[in-house]
């Protein structure tokens, strides 16, 4: 594909145009094991793409950063904030930019027939958000029983994940994404130069595999890729389940994992 043409929507948008490709808890058991589950409700799954190359996303960074501080993190929306790449060329490469980041957005505007892809970009289960900066707070989820949802681990990084779902049905995939928690970056370069930017719930990558059925429910194994350095940053990790091939999540969970190398 061609890399796509910029343009601007509004000042308080940054836009490329290209043609379309295509409620946790936690329990700590003796052993330090991790263990998240959701209850039957259905929990948010709310997406921010973004870029430090865009001088429009700060704002909604600030206000994904908010949800920090909100009691239902973790047990009624799970955020997660996704650097795409397509700004890089403006003066300033984004640390935490992935090109897989970019194909997801890209993904979801094929499915929404649209052409454009642009940030700052907000999904809230699967459907585009323009909504978010006059909103108060993340709307909850209406599935009252969308199934539950639970990632074990002794490590951080081997995930044992199960998924019951509230009635048969399809095959099942589930994403993983690590976050970063409460890092800054110094911008020296490109739209935001000399500012010192914030971010929380910085994806360093996101790992999707299939789910085997076993007796009503679906289990999956799932050994996370080494992440990279995240300097002065916590660390969280973020899992839903979607119907194989699909983008709205039917259930998802999150939860703090403890300091790197503990």
């Amino acid at each position: 594909m061609k890399p796509p043409t910029l343009a601007r929507l509004h000042p308080g948008v940054c836009l490329a145009v290209a043609l379309a490709a295509g409620a946790g808890s936690i329990l700590r058991a003796a052993d330090s094991a991790l263990h998240f589950r959701s209850g039957p409700k259905q929990t948010a799954l709310v997406e921010l793409f973004t870029s430090e190359g865009c001088s429009s996303c700060p704002p909604a960074e600030a206000w994904l950063n908010r949800l920090g501080a909100r009691p239902g993190l973790w047990t009624e929306f799970v955020p997660v904030a996704l650097h795409v790449n397509y700004w890089d060329h403006l003066g300033w490469r984004d640390p935490w930019a992935a090109r897989e980041f970019t194909v997801r957005q890209r993904t979801y505007a094929a499915a929404w027939n649209s052409r454009t892809i642009y940030t700052p970009g907000l999904v809230l289960n699967g459907q585009e958000w323009r909504t978010w900066a006059r909103d108060d707070a993340v709307p909850s989820a209406t599935a009252a029983n969308a199934g539950r949802l639970s990632a074990q681990s002794a490590d951080g990084r081997s995930w044992q994940i199960e998924f019951t779902p509230p009635a048969p049905g399809g095959n099942v995939e589930v994403h993983i994404a690590l976050l970063s928690r409460g890092v800054a970056s110094d911008v020296r370069a490109g739209e935001n130069r000399g500012r010192r930017l914030k971010h929380d719930f910085v994806a360093l990558g996101l790992t999707t595999q299939p789910m085997v059925p076993a007796g009503g429910l679906f289990r999956a194994e799932v050994s996370l890729p080494p992440e990279h350095a995240s300097p002065g940053g916590g660390r969280a990790i973020a899992v839903w389940v979607t119907p194989a091939g699909q983008l709205a999540p039917l259930q998802a969970l999150g939860g703090e994992l403890p300091p790197a190398g503990l």
